[in-house]
């Protein structure tokens, strides 16, 4: 496995290339892997619904991607288990868990992979294994393969959820936390990975898209699984909560360079939010309602680089902006981040262009005003995609220092360092 020194020396070289690329760097197996709306395995079994949140509904071994040829030295398997959507419902998800082969595995980290679509190819069940499609076709996952290595090389258990559920319901408050924590359940009662029940230390990490799952996770776990013995969260891109409002960030994406990302985000949220969906079948041209159904079926990357400066003006019959203000009630509850109870490592890069920092600054001031534990570091030479790399070392090591059973910092903290891949923690 890669070790931490090796993997700073190499961290801003890669960064661009794995962030922006569609191009397939895990080579697939013989056989095509089908698609999870064409896969039996995630279909459950009858009587599903009757059984306790987080309850294993099926399993099977898989194989994991890599950068390389060849997947990650480690056993892994799917489990398919029953959880709750946001208005309080039985859904079933998949969640990948992954063990180091040998030794004793130390703790569990539950990693939100940073999806930013709702289209089921996108899902990271499907988009980690081992012959999965080429790149293109679903979101980069070039971040996790790195990520989920360097949990391995620290003697880690891994589950991967397909947190927005699969019914794909993407930025919508409470379930992705529901979805994640049920992943904990389910893996701690899978015997094959060798955890020790509701004793395991459990740690979340995620960053962008999966910084607001983590956040999610945090935020619900002390009512709905209190039993969990969560002991830190570490992400980043992104802090969530009022002052980092849903309406600004989708506001900010209109007509820029990212604005593809509203093809990936939006329809999710309408399949989210029956309010949402109303509103936009209300304004959207028929043009808008074409090209909405084509967002949905894509991931991130290509929608990113089919929908560059799009402007939603064009595909609506009232300004965007007063689209937004009408879906003001769905924002509040998808902004009800609180100041976290657990231990948080947040980070985030001072010259993000696809989050701003300054809410971020704002919600952290906040925060540390109520005594909220967060430790946060702002980094000055990374932007949004290149920070989701650098920051992996410190991010990680502090994730093993709790799982360790380490005791976090005292209090609050910030500070700013050059970059966190040359030892700025």
């Amino acid at each position: 496995m890669v070790t931490r020194g090796q993997l700073r020396s190499v961290l801003i070289a890669v960064s661009a290339v794995l962030c922006f690329t569609g191009t397939a760097i895990a080579v697939g197996g013989a056989e095509p892997i089908p698609i999870p709306q064409n896969d039996p395995f995630y279909t459950p079994p009858p009587g599903w619904d009757s059984k306790a949140p987080g309850t294993v509904l099926n399993s099977r071994p898989i194989e994991v991607a890599s950068l390389g040829p060849q997947a990650q030295d480690a056993d892994a398997w799917q489990l398919l288990y029953r959880t709750t959507d946001t208005a309080g419902q039985p859904i079933t998800t998949v969640t990948t868990v992954l063990r180091p082969r040998t030794g004793q595995v130390k703790g569990l980290i539950s990693y939100q992979a940073a999806e930013d679509a709702s289209a089921p190819q996108c899902a990271p069940s499907f988009a980690l294994r081992q012959g999965a499609v080429p790149m293109d076709h679903k979101y980069d996952a070039s971040l996790d393969f790195i990520s989920i290595n360097q949990m391995l090389s620290s003697g880690h258990a891994i589950s991967v959820p397909d947190w927005e559920g699969a019914n794909g319901a993407l930025l919508t408050p409470n379930q992705p936390g529901y979805t994640a924590l049920d992943g904990v359940r389910a893996a701690e009662a899978f015997a094959p990975l060798g955890l020790s029940g509701t004793d395991t230390p459990v740690a979340a990490f995620g960053y962008s898209g999966g910084s607001y799952g983590s956040a999610w996770l945090s935020q619900v776990q002390p009512t709905y699984a209190p039993e969990l013995r969560l002991v830190g969260v570490a992400r980043g891109g992104g802090a969530g909560g009022p002052l980092e409002p849903m309406s600004e960030y989708l506001r900010s994406l209109d007509g820029g360079p990212f604005s593809g990302f509203l093809l990936a985000l939006l329809p999710g949220m309408m399949r989210a939010d029956p309010r949402i969906a109303a509103v936009f079948d209300t304004y959207l041209t028929p043009a808008g309602k074409a090209l909405m159904a084509a967002g949905g079926g894509e991931c991130s990357v290509p929608a990113v680089e089919k929908y560059a400066f799009l402007h939603m003006n064009d595909y609506l019959t009232i300004p965007f902006s007063q689209l937004l203000e009408q879906l003001q009630a769905s924002f509040d509850e998808i902004d009800g981040i609180t100041a976290p109870t657990v231990p948080l490592f947040l980070f985030h890069a001072v010259n993000d262009e696809i989050v701003a920092i300054a809410p971020v600054d704002q919600t952290v001031a906040q925060w540390c005003a109520s005594g909220a534990p967060v430790t946060y570091t702002r980094d000055q030479l990374s932007e949004h995609a290149i920070l989701a790399i650098s920051a992996l070392p410190a991010a990680l090591l502090w994730i093993d220092e709790r799982l360790a059973g380490q005791a976090a910092p005292d209090g609050c903290s910030t500070r700013t360092v050059p970059s966190m891949a040359i030892g700025g923690a």
